[in-house]
């Protein structure tokens, strides 16, 4: 494992830890105020269970 792949994985920790805790900031952090950014806030809004499944999922996929 190079540094650049254990600071990626650290940095991606981060935004999960951060998606849990408001779901909507670690979706901004990875992507922007994108499509995904505007979703995550509607399914926070609508329960705050999906919103981090969606925050994770964005955070993970790439």
């Amino acid at each position: 494992m190079t540094a650049v792949t254990k600071n990626e994985g650290t940095a991606d920790v981060l935004r999960i830890l951060l998606a849990i805790i408001l779901p909507p900031v670690g979706v901004f952090f990875e992507v922007g105020l994108g499509l995904h950014f505007w979703l995550n806030i509607l399914l926070t809004l609508f329960g705050y269970i999906p919103g981090i499944i969606h925050a994770v999922w964005v955070i993970l996929r790439k």
